[in-house]
């Protein structure tokens, strides 16, 4: 990795004086946050200004995103179970406004959303028609897309009805569709089992109106039950759970969590994280016309964390590999050719019905051992080779997180391979599926440079290496935005906290610009919830780049929610004036 230098960068009070606006008044734009850069970054990130809901670990600020025509920002809390809609005329204080509800809106399949339905996802178009994604009280029921115009008080056009846990809505470029995701994730002891899907709804692009139901296609799996390519991952359905073989094994399986949209407005790609698989879906068609398998890193080439019981930090390679597992994506065109950026979040299904979690230190243990013949290419401190027993220990590899469903002897009587999940990186692909780029274990190098006494903390609970034994830092949000003409990737890590920026302009030749993360590390707030206030923020989640075009103050902001401190967080994305040598 490229040699890395720490540097003080503009302070956040300099800003905002800098640009004319009030320094914030709240408390959770920490007053030093963590910063860390690249040699002759080009740019660096502020928090300028929080809103606080003063809702702890309870996803009461999730999904953001910002509509220009009236500088407001909508914040999915899902705590509350609504969007909170706030004024970002001045980033520096954000506003509360009102919030938009989604009970006892009527739909146009004649149901009405009830008491208990959950607001997952939010989107606005660029005329203000805006569209939130309802879940469901009972979650694998089908839920609903509710209409609203961006530019009112909260009042919502209708609704109408798509699939089962409707997790991530998004306009196309254009605007005449709107696309969901619906994640349809099982029922705890496997009861169910919904299918998942992708619906399409067709809309006037150039005008506010609720579209009909009968504009709602879903694009389904059933066309992959027998042709599914390998390396998609199948497993812990409804049969592994109960006995019960479904009719449409792979479509239950599949749960699609994100969307993006290319910029023809053409083609969505869709993350099917536990299958570690992205869907291509043709928009005009409404079909799944791909399903691209993602593979893993091997971790005997690319080192990582392993364990939180070393005292440690030890980035090493170890006989593991790691799913992609992405969770947010998002996409962008170079030279006519689009190219789709992941967080490789990881995920495992752990229900009552079915649960694929284990560490390595429990196989043998009432479940099927490493098998006798493993190779732990792995040499202990006196140079002896290491053996399994000694792998399997809690500072060697015995504490990870490991997936059960994968990795098998053809017997099934023990262990060739070992996989997790998520690969503790941001990737790069063509829309074919090839990876041009991937972070490797920057995101650990960098966070443990800048981080050394907090090196893969919780977000909830401050401490040292308190993740490395599952995710890491776990990259979980990712939005691509332009500054100066150069096109940039922002990544939020989920568990140590924080923002990192990638100058993604040349997808094969990607690099590190900057990190920053508004925290306190000496406020823990699980160990003492009065220090919420002070602890800045704590679970970045979405993300959404404004453009100096579209921004309140005619240059770039980022717009972060939190979910784990429920706060929403506005970024300023400065230019970094270089001096003459």
């Amino acid at each position: 990795m490229k040699k890395l230098s720490q540097r003080v960068l503009i302070t956040a009070t300099a800003l905002v004086c800098s640009i004319g606006i009030a320094a914030p008044a709240t408390a959770n734009v920490v007053a030093d946050p963590v910063r860390f850069s690249a040699d002759r970054a080009a740019l660096s990130l502020s928090p300028i200004g929080t809103y606080e809901t003063g809702v702890f670990d309870a996803s009461a600020a999730e999904v953001v995103t910002h509509y220009p025509g009236a500088q407001r920002l909508l914040v999915v809390n899902a705590a509350a179970g609504l969007v909170e809609v706030l004024d970002v005329k001045n980033p520096a204080q954000p506003a509360k406004l009102f919030d938009l509800v989604s009970e006892g809106v009527r739909s146009g399949d004649g149901s009405t959303i009830p008491t208990g339905a959950v607001v997952n996802s939010v989107a606005v178009r660029a005329d203000g028609l805006g569209v939130l994604a309802v879940e469901a009280p009972v979650k694998t029921d089908p839920g609903w897309l509710v209409f609203f115009d961006a530019n009112g008080d909260g009042e919502t056009l209708g609704a109408v009805r798509v699939g089962a846990l409707p997790d991530m809505v998004t306009f196309t470029p254009r605007g005449d569709q709107a696309v969901v995701a619906n994640e349809a994730e099982p029922a705890e002891d496997y009861s169910v089992d919904p299918e998942g899907s992708v619906s399409i709804v067709k809309l006037k692009h150039n005008k506010i109106e609720l579209p009909r139901q009968k504009d709602v296609k879903t694009a389904g799996f059933r066309s992959f039950e027998n042709k599914l390519p390998d390396g998609v991952r199948i497993f812990g359905g409804r049969e592994d759970a109960t006995g019960v073989a479904p009719k449409y094994p792979v479509s239950e399986n599949l749960e699609p969590e994100y969307v993006t949209v290319a910029k023809d407005g053409k083609t969505a790609y869709v993350p099917l994280q536990e299958a570690n698989a992205i869907a291509e879906v043709n928009l005009k068609s409404a079909k799944i016309t791909r399903i691209i398998p993602l593979g893993t890193v091997d971790r005997l080439k690319t080192p990582m964390d392993v364990s939180d019981r070393d005292d440690a930090i030890n980035i090493a390679n170890w006989p593991v590999k790691g799913f992609h597992q992405p969770d947010a994506i998002s996409s962008y065109t170079v030279k006519g050719k689009t190219y789709i950026v992941t967080a490789n979040e990881g995920d495992a299904r752990d229900w009552e019905g079915y649960s694929e979690e284990a560490r390595v230190k429990d196989l043998g243990a009432g479940l099927p051992p490493i098998c006798d013949d493993f190779d732990t290419k792995k040499r202990n401190a006196d140079g002896s080779k290491m053996t399994v027993e000694q792998l399997q220990q809690d500072e060697n590899l015995g504490r990870l997180n490991i997936t059960l469903a994968d990795g098998l002897s053809a017997d099934g009587s023990c262990y060739q391979e070992l996989f997790t999940y998520g690969t503790r990186s941001m990737s790069i692909w063509t829309d074919k599926g090839k990876k041009v780029f991937d972070t490797g274990a920057d995101f650990e190098r960098i966070t443990a440079e800048a981080l050394p006494a907090y090196f893969n903390s919780n977000h909830s609970e401050s401490n040292l290496e308190g993740r490395s034994d599952d995710k890491g830092p776990e990259p979980e949000g990712v939005t691509v935005g332009e500054v100066d003409g150069r096109t940039y990737a922002f990544v939020g890590l989920e568990r140590v906290g924080g923002i990192i920026v990638y100058d993604i302009t040349s997808p094969d030749h990607s690099k590190f610009v900057t990190y920053v993360n508004n925290l306190d590390f000496s406020a823990s707030v699980e160990e003492d919830p009065s220090t919420l206030g002070v602890a800045g923020d704590l679970g970045p989640e979405g993300l959404d780049f404004i453009s100096a075009k579209e921004s309140p103050i005619g240059k770039p902001l980022l717009a972060v929610g939190n979910e784990v401190s429920g706060t929403t967080t506005m970024f300023s994305v400065d230019r970094v004036l270089k001096r003459r040598s």
